[in-house]
């Protein structure tokens, strides 16, 4: 049986590898757990929302109304009519609308973001400030997720 050391460095692990897309079984195997216990940190965790918010940016989502928007008014110009038109006014008010909000709202992606922007200089750093030290970053990490894992089970 495991340390709880042991296990929250499994866990870490685990993490890890969920992050960067791995699939559970997959993870369960190299971690040396089982496939419910991956699930359960899965869930407990809040990775799955994590990782969909590490996956897509604000920009990304812009751009994607921006490009439905392209669409939307092609269409109109091939075909006008005015139930055409009607139709699409009020989709480009809703898109609109998306956008603003997204662009005035913090979100997770944001958050995340940021602290990938931080540990990336923090491990940079690390080559040359003795103070940063694999334990800190470790520790920092753990807080970080804490944090957006709060956030997720809020909605921000």
């Amino acid at each position: 049986m495991a340390t709880k050391k042991e296990r929250e460095q499994q866990r870490e692990h685990a993490r890890l590898l969920y992050m960067q897309g791995e699939p559970q079984k997959s993870i369960a195997e190299k971690v040396g757990v089982s496939a419910q216990t991956v699930t359960k940190w899965v869930a407990d965790g809040c990775w799955e929302q994590a990782r969909a918010a590490a996956n897509i940016t604000r920009q990304e989502l812009v751009n994607k109304i921006l490009n439905s928007i392209n669409v939307l008014l092609e269409d109109l110009a091939d075909n006008p009519s005015p139930e055409k038109t009607a139709a699409a006014a009020d989709k480009l008010v809703k898109f609109s609308a998306t956008i603003e909000r997204l662009d005035k709202k913090t979100s997770v992606v944001d958050v995340i973001q940021v602290f990938i922007a931080f540990s990336k200089w923090l491990q940079h750093r690390m080559s040359y400030d003795n103070n940063v030290t694999p334990e800190l970053l470790k520790t920092i990490n753990h807080y970080h997720d804490l944090f957006i894992s709060e956030k997720l089970k809020e909605s921000f």
